[in-house]
């Protein structure tokens, strides 16, 4: 590749705040040079463009026809230049802002934050219901929820699926001698105001469901999944959710029936205008390889 042929960057700099102002001596104000210097810098530029970029006429500065497609050019490189400058200072400070629902960010988010290069800065913000992704008034960096419809200017990304199957605590399993799945039809269960998924769960194991409701209804699968630990019932877990609960033994996992519902899809979300924002790129790309490690990916996640 050829190497880059660049004016001065000075001149470049003066003749963008010149071509603005349409005076010298606000952009010198602008820059904190002297009149005599800007003027300096945008014959520099002229010179080297062989050609003029300004003209007087009654006494008034004027851009040339070449230099109004110039300065046009100028100032949105400036501008992203400026953007990105800024991007690049406030990195290491400045906090990634994430909100996601409670399950996930208390069973699967915050046991592996300490894995991300600046888990540390990771402001977390918690949505009982489905995370809103309006970013205009959410305040977010990214969002993290159920897979939804395409929102526009929205970058929806597929994370992970997830199977649902019964969960109990140790203690319960053996004090109520739980063994197959029609024990399951006297027992306590635990319920979700939405997605309960009961009546599925029990149509797949070939098994009568008993008549609901049978025990307490909680808004969000956190609260089922810590009502399991503290013996209160049998709560059909969201994978993902429970995987470390799992392997710590706070809670088993009952019989080989699961069920994947369609809605069963976690995404990642941000705003289009911010694809290539650094660290919502570096948080992507964590993220996903996380969830490939465990294996519950989606073959393929979908960016609309």
């Amino acid at each position: 590749m050829a190497g880059r042929k660049l004016p001065p960057f000075a001149a470049v700099r003066a003749f963008e705040a010149v071509a603005r102002h349409l005076s010298v001596k606000a952009a010198a104000e602008e820059l904190c040079l002297s009149p005599s210097a800007v003027s300096h810098q945008i014959r520099s530029l002229e010179n080297y463009f062989d050609t003029a970029l300004f003209e007087r006429r009654a006494n008034r500065l004027q851009l040339t026809l070449t230099g109004r497609g110039y300065a046009g050019k100028m100032t949105a490189l400036l501008d992203a230049f400026d953007d990105s400058t800024r991007r690049v200072r406030e990195a290491g400070h400045r906090p990634f802002r994430l909100i996601c629902t409670p399950s996930f960010a208390a069973r699967w988010l915050v046991p592996r934050l300490d894995r991300l290069s600046f888990g540390d800065r990771v402001r977390l913000r918690i949505s009982d219901g489905a995370p809103d992704t309006d970013f205009a008034s959410n305040d977010a960096d990214l969002v993290i929820q159920w897979a939804g419809d395409p929102v526009p200017g929205v970058v929806t990304e597929h994370l992970m699926v997830s199977e649902r199957f019964p969960v109990i605590s140790p203690a319960l399993k053996e004090r109520e001698n739980v063994r197959v799945p029609e024990d399951l039809r006297r027992v306590r269960l635990i319920h979700f105001e939405t997605m309960d998924g009961w009546t599925e769960w029990f149509q797949a194991a070939g098994v009568e469901r008993p008549a609901f409701p049978r025990g307490p209804t909680f808004p969000h699968c956190e609260l089922a999944n810590s009502a399991a630990e503290q013996e209160q019932g049998v709560a059909l877990a969201i994978d993902a959710t429970v995987r470390s609960t799992l392997a710590a033994g706070r809670l088993v996992r009952l019989f080989d029936t699961t069920i994947r519902m369609p809605y069963l899809i976690y995404s990642v979300a941000y705003p289009e205008a911010r694809r290539n924002d650094p660290m919502i790129r570096e948080f992507a790309s964590w993220i996903h390889a996380e969830v490939a490690r465990e294996g519950v990916g989606p073959s393929s996640y979908v960016v609309r």
